[in-house]
């Protein structure tokens, strides 16, 4: 870290496969939208070598193959891979979206990755959605580093955002957040900002001048090594805490002098195991240089200090019926375990998958157990389905470089796997398996849809299931009481992505309609009713009549029928007709044309005629009798009513709370839980939480979650009921 000359860049443009799990890396970027991940993986790619000239790697020059809609709104809405090679290891860069809408995209990198770089804005600071992701990490023991950037802004203090980080970073230890390196500034702008140059060691007390564009050593003047001495026994106190040497400590505080040699291995076994968090710079190259500021120092602690594939302890693997199986860590002569860690449509090639090989060697043209993710509730019907691979290719921006293997720990693009979609798993044709699933976020934003014209509602069942197959993070529902399509997403820029794609991608144009929630209705008090269907026109006649009785029931009951008519009044082989009649009207409505429920339908009398009655007529008797009833009736609107749960901030609890109550919500109670945050459970209407995704997310500056359940449905207050009913009549 810092104490090598010049590493050895990989060639240019080189598709390579790795040969063995050691020489690989899988890293995640992380951080949040505009902190520089994109411009990080780019600086990096220009210093490995992978491409010649600074700026975004495009067409043999681009670092991902992102959607227009990301160039036209600027942000980056996916995961992307671009592989770099460095002294001989192959280092894996995953580019994660940093807006929360795309934390599908983000789980999806930390599943495939096997460490994580959290990027973080000199002049911007630590968001909270970054902090939660930190934490998901350290809960899997994920070892993790911090990278610095925007240093050339007027606002950056490189000194203060290591404690920034040290506080956001190390609650438990804050000498475990520490930075490497301190900036080399160069002479001060007319406006008083000095630029940073260059890089100064703490542990090889050497300087990495930038300035010309290609890294130089030199040794540092006598005027900054009082500057280097405090940060650099800090520093050196924090890698012997987290020794393996045990005795190491009591040496150093005895006086003996710890060779930088020792304390880099034991720097990097630290960050290895997830105990050490070092603090790194980088900056993008200028333009016509050849490696950017902190660009070297990254990669040696990457391919130095993060932890290869075998170090990684693999998800739970079992067989398709469920039992356990044991596998070696990243074994590249195993049994093939890969999973489909994103999933893509190319207008050439078709669908293209990214594919995370944990055990055995993925090759082209073979064929693969396809076994599904479990997430039939999302419109993802499970999968037990063997299927032939396409070519094996490395992405390079919009260009795809053929493989001719992918081994255990490396990742690998593959075309033509029509079935699998994102979280699924591929294993040998003879031994399918199946890998326990990641965590997917619960899209709970949703977005009504109806086809725009025929031609695209003729597109539009097609164009839909390819982009819930694309994105395990949302959900199709077709709902059986509103009758809408419904696509349930993760926020407004998720559901804005979801539109354009249908538009651009599939040629579907749909219209946003109001979402609607499953109203019901019920009896208020008890009520009587007289259906009498009697017709004689010619022919057979009709002729049913039936007298009934409707009460209501404690909430949850559905709908009781209960037979009592004495003395034959309706024969025996009618009464059920009247019931099929008043179910089939009780489906319909009897008010707002919402389905009644919790009621209990007493059939008492009636009169039948000997030629004319059928089934027919009396279900036709029993709806008319069920109609008269609720005619002469009060009849309540029955609201679905959702159990919240939020887990938001101790500073945000108080705001949460009376947003809820705003909401007609019921408070049911609070938990403290680990990490300074609250659990707040209520009860809410779910009509007042339609955007509640993204109204909590405003509320708590992206750093609550929440989900929710149904409950049940109860009466709504006749001012809400009057409201909905008024424009249920002017949607009519």
């Amino acid at each position: 870290m810092g104490d090598k000359a010049n590493a050895h860049p990989g060639a240019a443009g080189r598709a390579t496969a790795a040969d063995h799990p050691t020489s690989v890396r899988n890293v995640v970027l992380v951080g949040h939208s505009g902190s520089g991940k994109t411009t990080l993986v780019e600086a990096l790619a220009l210093t490995a070598g992978a491409v010649n000239r600074a700026g975004r790697v495009e067409d043999g020059g681009t670092v991902s193959d992102y959607d227009d809609i990301e160039h036209r709104q600027q942000r980056s809405v996916q995961l992307s891979l671009v592989p770099v090679e460095w002294d001989g290891i192959k280092v894996n860069l995953l580019d994660t979206p940093g807006y929360a809408d795309f934390v599908g995209e983000l789980r999806a990198g930390l599943r495939a990755a096997d460490a994580a770089l959290f990027v973080a804005s000199a002049s911007d600071g630590v968001d909270g959605s970054t902090r939660m992701v930190w934490e998901e990490c350290a809960a899997v023991g994920m070892p993790r580093a911090i990278v610095i950037t925007h240093l050339e802004s007027a606002r950056a203090d490189y000194e203060e955002m290591t404690r920034i980080c040290a506080d956001a970073f190390g609650a438990d230890d804050p000498d475990a957040v520490l930075p490497l390196y301190l900036p080399l500034h160069g002479p001060p702008a007319p406006d008083g900002h000095a630029p940073v140059t260059g890089l100064i060691g703490l542990l090889s007390q050497k300087l990495f001048d930038y300035s010309s564009g290609q890294r130089t050593e030199s040794e540092p003047g006598q005027d900054l090594l009082p500057r280097i001495e405090e940060a650099r026994n800090r520093l050196i106190e924090g890698i012997i805490a987290e020794s393996e040497d045990e005795t190491l400590m009591d040496r150093y505080l005895g006086g003996e002098q710890v060779d930088v040699k020792t304390l880099v291995q034991d720097l990097e076994r630290a960050v290895a195991r997830g105990v050490f968090f070092p603090v790194l710079a980088a900056a993008p190259a200028a333009e016509g240089a050849r490696q950017g500021l902190g660009t070297v120092e990254l990669l040696e602690l990457v391919t130095g200090g993060f932890p290869t594939p075998l170090e990684r302890e693999a998800p739970r693997v079992t067989t398709v019926d469920g039992r356990p199986r044991e596998l070696k860590p990243c074994d590249p002569s195993g049994p093939l375990v890969a999973e489909v860690v994103k999933t893509a449509s190319d207008p050439y090639v078709g669908r293209v998958s990214l594919v995370r090989v944990f055990s055995g060697t993925l090759r082209p043209d073979e064929t693969v157990h396809v076994s599904g993710h479990g997430l039939a509730d999302r419109g993802h019907e499970d999968h037990d389905v063997d299927e032939r691979i396409g070519a094996l290719s490395r992405p390079f921006g919009k260009q795809q470089r053929a493989l001719t293997h992918c081994i255990a720990g490396d990742l690998a693009c593959v075309a033509k796997l029509n079935r699998a979609e994102t979280g699924d798993t591929l294993s040998a044709k003879d031994d399918p398996l199946l890998m326990e699933p990641w965590e997917m976020p619960d899209p709970l934003l949703p977005l009504a849809i109806q086809a725009h014209s025929k031609a695209d509602e003729d597109k539009l069942s097609q164009g839909l299931a390819r982009l819930v197959a694309e994105d395990p993070t949302m959900r199709l529902e077709q709902n059986q009481d509103t009758h809408q399509v419904v696509l349930w997403c993760l926020g407004e820029a998720h559901a804005d992505v979801a539109l354009e794609r249908l538009r651009s991608r599939y040629g579907v144009q749909v219209d946003v309609v109001p979402h609607q929630v499953s109203l019901r209705e019920t009896f208020a008090d008890k009520s009587a009713g007289r259906g009498r269907h009697v017709k004689q026109s010619g022919g057979h006649g009709q002729y049913a009549i039936c007298e009934i009785e409707v009460e209501p029931l404690p909430g949850g009951s559905g709908i009781e029928f209960v037979d009592k008519v004495v003395g034959g009044a309706v024969p025996r082989q009618f009464i059920p007709s009247v019931e099929k009649g008043v179910r089939a009207q009780a489906a319909k409505g009897v008010a707002a044309g919402h389905p009644l429920i919790d009621v209990r339908i007493t059939l008492l009398d009636g009169k039948a005629h000997s030629v004319d009655s059928s089934d027919a007529a009396f279900q036709t008797a029993g709806a008319l009798a069920l109609r008269e009833a609720a005619a002469d009736a009060k009849i309540h609107l029955l609201e679905p009513v959702a159990e919240v749960s939020v887990l938001v901030g101790d500073e945000y609890v108080g705001a949460v709370m009376s947003d809820l109550s705003g909401r007609r919500g019921r408070v049911l109670g609070t938990e403290q839980t680990a990490g300074s945050r609250t659990l707040v459970r209520a009860e809410v209407p779910e009509i007042e939480i339609g955007r509640y995704a993204v109204d909590l997310r405003s509320l708590s500056h992206g750093t609550a979650r929440f989900s929710r359940s149904y409950a049940r449905h109860e009466p709504m207050p006749p001012q809400v009921a009057e409201r909905v009913r008024e424009q249920t009549r002017d949607s009519a």
